[in-house]
């Protein structure tokens, strides 16, 4: 069975039509999906239609109640109505689409408004409604379509970060998993995280291309976006090379079928004891070490169990030497992963900033109008 849609209203955004009309709040959908993620943008009127076709088609309303329209204040002007509203529409949105009755959430308007692909004949049971009339776009066109609104971009990015984490954290589990099937696990969510980031990237350099074209940022916000986009896409890429390599060192490790097809990972050590067992009755009683490995000093006065005993202290020394140099390696790694977060804050910090920037400039506009009409 397939797990329920994730879906969430993280933000809102005010709209202001080029044709002088009134302005009005959008809000942000944020869904996602087993292999992608992508923002819908849809306004209260819109969640009204879909309400009265939900009821229409299924003979009774969803679950939880649609937020009231209010008669005395806008959304445009009260910040406080728009969280509220914003909350409620979540819960409506999560209460179609997570219990186990699907008769709502297989109905055509449903899917039509969250813009997701049409069932298969055999499941929709109920009627096609035309109530809910909205445009039929597909999902990278909804990610594009939201990533060139400044204030959507920042959560659509936000988004994107949020799916390199889980790619990380699922890379790093995969490199203290000890079993096979728990390596694959981890590996998988890796990919699918990884797939779903690179889903976003695409849709937020061509809205940040969009805002550029359209004046919507000013050349010192834009630089700064796209390099945080730059450098998302080097993360993205430096854990695709991760991912790829550490399956290429287990395939070269064991050809015949890999760690599992050997029915579980042989230890180091074992493979280095089994390596000494198979060496040691070879060397005749003259004793050559062959030209990889010439007579030296050290070994010319021992015989066969000293150059034994010779190897195993050397690659205990080199063992030591490496716990040391993965104990350097993992603490540049925290300072280095601490430097991240650091930017990472401060990165949101400035994309908050930005983004009440934006909502003031206009909110100022609005004012400005009605200054000019009063």
């Amino acid at each position: 069975m397939a797990p329920p849609l994730e879906i969430s209203i993280p933000t809102t955004s005010l709209h202001t039509p080029s044709d002088g009309s009134k302005p009005y709040t959008l809000y942000n959908i944020t869904l996602r999906l087993p292999l992608s993620s992508f923002v819908v943008q849809r306004r209260y009127s819109d969640f009204a239609a879909l309400h009265r076709e939900l009821t229409a088609l299924v003979g009774a309303p969803p679950p939880a109640p649609l937020p009231a329209k209010s008669w005395l204040r806008s959304t445009v002007s009260s910040p406080e109505l728009t969280e509220q509203r914003r909350q409620g529409l979540e819960a409506y949105l999560r209460a179609v689409a997570e219990p186990p009755d699907r008769r709502w959430r297989d109905t055509p308007a449903w899917r039509a408004f969250l813009n997701l692909p049409a069932l298969p004949s055999g499941r929709a049971s109920l009627a096609s409604g035309q109530g809910v009339v909205l445009p039929a776009v597909g999902l990278r066109d909804a990610n594009v379509a939201a990533a060139s609104d400044p204030a959507t971009w920042v959560d659509l990015n936000k988004e994107m970060k949020r799916e390199l984490k889980a790619a990380q954290a699922a890379l790093e589990r995969r490199e203290h998993a000890t079993e096979p099937a728990e390596q694959l696990e981890a590996e998988a969510a890796a990919r699918k995280a990884l797939i779903r980031a690179g889903s976003l990237l695409g849709p937020l350099e061509e809205g940040l291309a969009v805002m550029k074209d359209k004046g919507r940022l000013g050349p010192g916000e834009y630089n700064r976006r796209k390099g945080v986009l730059e450098a998302a896409k080097g993360e993205k890429e430096g854990l695709d090379q991760l991912a790829t390599q550490k399956l290429v060192r287990r395939n070269a490790a064991d050809p015949a079928g890999g760690l599992a097809g050997a029915g579980g990972a042989s230890s180091e050590g074992d493979g280095r004891a089994r390596l000494l067992q198979t060496q040691a009755p070879r060397r005749p009683a003259g004793r050559q070490l062959g030209r990889p490995l010439p007579e030296t000093e050290r070994t010319r006065e021992l015989d066969n169990e000293g150059v034994l005993q010779l190897q195993k202290e050397t690659m205990r020394e080199q063992d030591e030497d490496l716990d040391v140099l993965a104990q350097v390696l993992r603490r540049q790694n925290t300072l280095a992963r601490a430097m991240l977060q650091h930017i990472e804050e401060d990165n949101e910090l400035l994309d908050e900033a930005s983004a009440r920037a934006d909502s003031l400039q206009r909110k100022l506009a609005v004012g400005n109008r009605r200054a000019k009409n009063l």
